[in-house]
């Protein structure tokens, strides 16, 4: 017993702090496609400096993409 409640502990933690990465991740991303001062701030976090044209292009490219998967089948 004092090995497994360890154990269950570490995956039940491992398993919640996943979701809410993704959770977090996906709620900034969204948050980005509709604010061009976070994108700018993320891209000179890395290295970037865009331009209007550039910014541009990359709001056009998120709003693109396609949902990520959430693990749910689709129907046919």
């Amino acid at each position: 017993m004092n090995i497994v409640i360890p154990i269950v502990t570490l995956i039940v933690g491992l398993i919640g702090g996943f979701a809410i990465g993704v959770f977090y991740l996906k709620n900034q991303l969204s948050k980005m496609q509709n604010d061009p001062q976070m994108l700018q701030k993320m891209a000179k976090q890395m290295g970037y400096n865009l331009n209007n044209k550039q910014m541009q292009r990359a709001q056009q490219m998120m709003k693109n993409q396609p949902p990520a998967v959430t693990g749910k089948k689709k129907k046919k």
